[in-house]
């Protein structure tokens, strides 16, 4: 008989959702490795082998990694502050920050990745500002650069950085961190030794979350970043669909994929070393 959970629940009644999702997961996935390992006359690693040799691939998923790096990066300078503020407010200032961070989630990412498009733009609002404050003579180049799919994901993937933030804070004691101010620690030591150690695992869950969410945010990425960037998602598009080449794209997927599994196992390791010295 199996042991019953903390909860009080028998795991055995997961059994039917967690292998139908199981199921659901691993068929396409076995499907789209044999349809990668295809080749003119057979199977092998052709279509890997492809990739790994070509400059331009590299480059696209390199410049990809990196655009997730970016992005989170800015989620989490950006939403550390509002987190901890969030944690340090008042009931009342709670619910509004609260009500600010999901705000987002109830619009459609299509609507404001569009909207990005008209802030970014040569006649957007960061323009004419600009333009008529006199810090400017002509427009700025902001639409299709990458900064501007970088700002545009950080908006869109923020409430993914600062819930979790927002929850690791919730559930520590804002009474250590006044100790230690009273102990005599400084402001810059209470945060790395009190504040950052409880903040990491929603530093850690904020950071898979929103990194895995930017590479894979094929929208945003392609009408902000516009035909003149390349990224994953939509490389995979055109070799499946504008060239037909399915095994090819298998492939891409793949190795896509297990970059992405690497930077998550790697950010789950330091995040059970964070736990291991706290």
């Amino acid at each position: 008989m199996a042991a019953a959970s903390p909860a009080g629940f028998d795991p055995r009644l997961a059994w039917p959702l967690g292998s139908f999702l199981a199921l659901l997961f691993a068929v396409p996935l076995a499907m789209l490795l044999v349809i990668s390992l295809q080749t003119g006359d057979g199977y092998g690693f052709g279509q890997y082998a492809k990739f790994l040799t070509d400059w331009f691939s590299l480059r696209i998923l390199g410049g990809t990694l990196r655009l997730g790096v970016e992005v989170t990066i800015a989620c989490l300078v950006l939403g550390f502050p509002l987190a901890w503020l969030h944690a340090r407010s008042p009931g009342w200032a709670k619910s509004a920050i609260t009500l600010v961070v999901l705000l987002p989630l109830l619009t459609s990412v299509v609507v404001r990745t569009f909207a990005w498009i008209v802030i970014l733009g040569r006649q957007g609002i960061i323009n004419n500002a600009l333009v008529g404050a006199g810090l400017i003579d002509t427009p700025l180049r902001l639409l299709y650069t990458e900064g501007g799919v970088v700002a545009a994901l950080a908006q869109v993937q923020m409430p993914l950085m600062v819930l979790p933030l927002v929850a690791a804070l919730g559930r520590a004691d804002p009474n250590l961190a006044d100790a230690a101010s009273i102990l005599g620690a400084g402001a810059w030591r209470t945060w790395r030794t009190v504040v950052l150690p409880l903040a990491m695992p929603g530093i850690i869950a904020g950071c898979l979350l929103t990194f895995t969410a930017s590479v894979t945010a094929f929208i945003t990425q392609s009408l902000v970043g516009g035909g003149q960037m390349m990224f994953m998602p939509a490389y995979v598009l055109q070799q499946a669909i504008a060239l037909g080449d399915m095994p090819f794209a298998a492939a891409i997927s793949v190795i896509f994929l297990v970059c992405v599994l690497i930077v998550v196992a790697l950010l789950s390791l330091l995040g059970r070393r964070s736990r291991a010295h706290v």
